[in-house]
């Protein structure tokens, strides 16, 4: 006989059995019959479906001859599933071991990975393969790998500000890596798939696939060996006169092409991340300065072309001291009367003031905006500053005296390197280009930029006379003589600015600058070095002009330049020597 107290609990037990069933089976029917079938559907497929955006690499940049300067590397992204590994009591010993391959402080790594709740920490990103492949070999418990790219620098600070640099999510954020950004990143992939429970794709699912496609290698202008030569050179200036800071600009004259531009202080953008806002600033195209004394060569041109003086007429330097609207304006040395050659040569204040009162107000401001000032060169570089030039309806009553000698003015040594170029380009100023062309993964080109004339300021035979005239300044008794080079004859100027301050100006902060071309004859190259702050010395003739000197006789070699010689040209002698013609008047 059956005890009551058993059949009691088979009939739980089987009614138990029996509303669990009919739970299952009415959920059952209520899927498949239910009014909400789809939406569930709906969002099992969701929750199961993939799309996946394939990154591609960066594109190239390389220098005019082919060499790399930036490109993308495989590396590894380590990450670290926290739960995992406190779980498996492995933490200690995680850490140990990562701290010591990686180079990390072991507590502050075993403070980031005792997180028992976490299941995703990065260890460190951007490992290169041969150290992660040497940490996955030790499988440590909880230590996954992740396939990346990285940017590189091969050069490492060579042509930083001009390069720039990508960051951690691949985008420009500097320098050709900024402005050609579209370019460089290329575009994406798609994917479309399904997942299983596990999150792992179902090849057999997969329903879509976009490959991505890799940016474009950028071609600059710029030549490495000459950059280094540069770079050499501004860095032994910076030694030698401890200024705050130094730039340079090599431009071929007669396309606008840019060879070189150096900027001092640098970085190394493999570590970008450690350096600061002030050391990135590409000085050559976004520090604005007063020119000071190298502005007398556009502005004497302009005079020249226009027609209102020429080279061997005389002015009266005051003996070094003139007073006009009440005001007085000095030389730093006292001249009497001076050709307008001579101006030039001795770089005499007062007479450039007098030279552009000669032009008036308009038509020295005309001249000077179509020289390329007061507005940017569209240098495919980001920063690039317009510089300060206002228009002359605003003028005091001595602006034209003072923008004479280089004062009331500012403008960025790109700006004064395409002027001064255009001397020796007879008369045409061309838009400095620092790309050279723009090669897709399939290797067309699909951006080439031609040389490009945006004005002609001046006629042929002015840009002809301003060529001797300015080489005449690198001659014995001129201002340049330290920019001599042997085997070459060199035309140029000098230029000392005192730095404004408020009230006036510095007594003791100055930028010297040179900036000039060779050879003279025909011209091949074009050159600026500005110098801030230099100590103790502090003039443009002998802190930059060594430096043009030096750059210049390194650059015309490696380019393979001919010497040439001056040409005889009867219209210039030597003013200092020469009987006064008493028909030239004096102003």
């Amino acid at each position: 006989m059956i005890d009551l107290g058993h059949r009691w609990r088979i009939w739980v037990i089987a009614s138990i059995a029996i509303t669990a069933l009919s739970g299952l089976g009415v959920r059952l029917a209520f899927l498949h019959f239910g009014s909400s079938h789809d939406a569930l559907r709906t969002r099992i497929l969701k929750s199961r479906h993939s799309e996946e955006e394939i990154l591609v690499g960066r594109g190239r940049i390389l220098d005019r001859n082919g060499n790399i300067l930036a490109l993308d590397l495989p590396v590894k992204d380590i990450f670290a599933d926290p739960k995992v590994i406190i779980d498996k009591g492995h933490l200690q010993f995680v850490v140990s071991h990562l701290a010591r391959l990686l180079n990390l402080n072991g507590k502050i790594l075993f403070d980031r990975l005792n997180r028992p709740g976490k299941r995703f920490v990065y260890v460190k990103r951007f490992v290169k393969n041969d150290l992660a492949d040497e940490i996955a070999r030790l499988q440590l418990t909880g230590i996954h790998f992740e396939d990346h790219t990285a940017r590189h620098y091969p050069q490492g600070a060579l042509m930083c500000h001009a390069i720039g640099f990508s960051n951690w999510e691949g985008v420009g954020s500097a320098g050709i890596e900024q402005k050609m950004n579209r370019y460089l990143k290329g575009r994406s992939g798609l994917r479309v798939s399904e997942r299983d429970g596990r999150r792992r794709e179902l090849y057999s699912r997969r329903t879509l696939e976009i490959k991505g496609q890799t940016g474009s290698d950028i071609y600059l202008t710029l030549d490495q060996n000459i950059q280094f030569m540069v770079e050499e050179a501004l860095d032994r200036a910076m030694e030698t006169h401890q200024p705050k800071g130094a730039w340079a600009i090599v431009q071929r004259v007669r396309t606008g092409e840019i060879l070189a531009m150096v900027s001092r202080p640098c970085y190394d953008l493999n570590g970008f991340r450690n350096t600061s806002a002030e050391v990135r600033r590409n000085r050559s195209i976004s520090y604005v300065y007063e020119p000071g004394s190298t502005f007398k060569a556009i502005v004497i041109a302009s005079a020249l072309n226009e027609g209102v003086a020429r080279s061997d007429q005389l002015i009266d330097c005051e003996h070094g001291r003139w007073i006009y609207q009440r005001r007085p304006l000095r030389d730093f040395h006292p001249y009497g009367s001076l050709s307008v050659a001579d101006v030039l040569k001795k770089s005499s204040n007062i007479g450039a003031a007098k030279i552009a009162l000669s032009l008036g107000k308009r038509r020295l401001e005309n001249y000077i905006r179509a020289f390329g000032f007061g507005k940017p060169n569209r240098l495919n570089l980001p920063g690039e500053e317009a510089g300060i030039f206002h228009r002359y309806s605003s003028w005091s009553a001595i602006s034209s005296t003072r923008i004479a000698m280089g004062h009331e003015i500012a403008v960025t040594a790109l700006q004064m390197l395409n002027a001064v170029c255009a001397i020796a380009n007879d008369g045409f100023l061309m838009r400095p280009i620092v790309i050279e062309k723009v090669v897709d993964v399939h290797g067309r080109t699909v951006f080439d930029p031609d040389p490009e004339v945006i004005a002609r300021p001046i006629r042929r035979d002015t840009a002809k006379e301003m060529r001797y005239l300015m080489h005449r300044i690198t001659e014995r008794g001129g201002t340049g003589t330290r920019a001599c080079i042997d085997g070459y004859d060199v035309a140029g100027k000098t230029g000392t600015a005192q730095k404004p301050v408020p009230g006036g100006y510095s007594d003791t902060a100055n930028i010297a600058s040179f900036v000039g071309f060779a050879p003279v004859e025909n011209p091949e190259i074009g050159i600026i070095v500005v110098v801030d702050e230099p100590q103790p010395l502090h003039t443009g003739g002998r802190v930059s002009a060594p430096v043009f000197k030096e750059i210049a006789e390194e650059v015309l070699r490696y380019l393979d330049v001919p010497p040439g010689e001056v040409k005889p040209y009867l219209q210039f002698v030597n003013y200092e020597n020469r009987n006064t013609d008493q028909k030239n008047r004096a102003y």
